[in-house]
């Protein structure tokens, strides 16, 4: 990796290019927000963005600290009661992309954001589902984007929090779905998407500098590689510019008073 942008910005980067001008798109908290956020701020001025409390085109000045942040109201077109936004927006199939995070994933896109280890005596209590499920469930497409380890990419999750593909194939059409699912996933060293037939992520490109054997190594599953396998292209230094610019000055937003 270039000593000209870190892994993170690499990631985030490549999530935002994933997004259009035209798209709506949901809007998770954390890397998916930087994500989105610079994506309005570069190539599509004119995306749609909403967040889980109801706001919709909001266009935030710093990144927010959660879907209750205050930046968010203040800068949308208009903000609606959570039940309309699930009932009306969601469910009613009016959003383009879902963006979530993870703290583990499958093969499969299945995701996990509520326990390491068992249900009732966990490792670890992480933040829960929120609506991530019914995001996951209902945009027409979802991308996700984390951090690449053993840790996150695992054979088996410790519990599905959200639906992607279930065991692969068509269990997530039998499951009642018809929506696209997790059609892209974005991370600090690749980006991944679904086999067609089989919905097993595969390796579609790899970031400046990393290598088969380091994806591999941070995979807990014997990892597959498309027959052709890109390299995705490097940040432009307008991209880097906006996004250390979006990150700075959220900074004094994230510090405790």
């Amino acid at each position: 990796m270039s000593a000209a942008y870190t892994p993170a910005e690499m990631m985030t980067v490549a999530a935002a290019r994933a997004l259009s001008n035209g798209d709506v798109c949901f809007v998770g908290i954390g890397l998916p927000s930087a994500a989105s956020n610079l994506a309005r701020l570069t190539h599509a001025p004119a995306i749609t963005l909403i967040y889980e409390s109801g706001t919709i085109g909001t266009r935030p000045n710093v990144l927010p600290l959660s879907i209750g942040d205050p930046e968010l109201c203040e800068t949308a077109l208009v903000t609606v009661s959570v039940p309309e936004m699930f009932a009306y927006w969601l469910q009613g199939g009016r959003i383009t992309v879902g963006f979530l995070g993870a703290a583990q994933i499958d093969r499969f896109g299945n995701i996990n954001t509520t326990v390491i280890g068992a249900y009732d005596r966990p490792t670890v209590r992480l933040p829960g589902a929120g609506g991530a499920p019914e995001i996951a469930s209902h945009c027409r497409q979802v991308f996700v984007v984390l951090a690449q380890t053993r840790r996150s990419f695992v054979p088996r999750l410790d519990f599905i929090t959200s639906l992607g593909y279930g065991a692969g194939g068509d269990d997530r059409a039998r499951a009642g779905l018809r929506t696209a699912g997790p059609v892209l996933v974005i991370t600090d060293l690749a980006l991944l998407r679904p086999d067609p037939e089989t919905k097993e992520l595969v390796v579609t490109s790899t970031h400046p500098g990393v290598t088969r054997e380091q994806v591999a190594e941070r995979t807990g599953w014997p990892v597959r590689f498309a027959a052709r396998v890109e390299e995705t292209p490097p940040p432009a230094p307008h991209e880097l510019a906006v996004l250390r610019d979006l990150v700075a000055r959220s900074a004094p937003a994230a510090a405790p008073a």
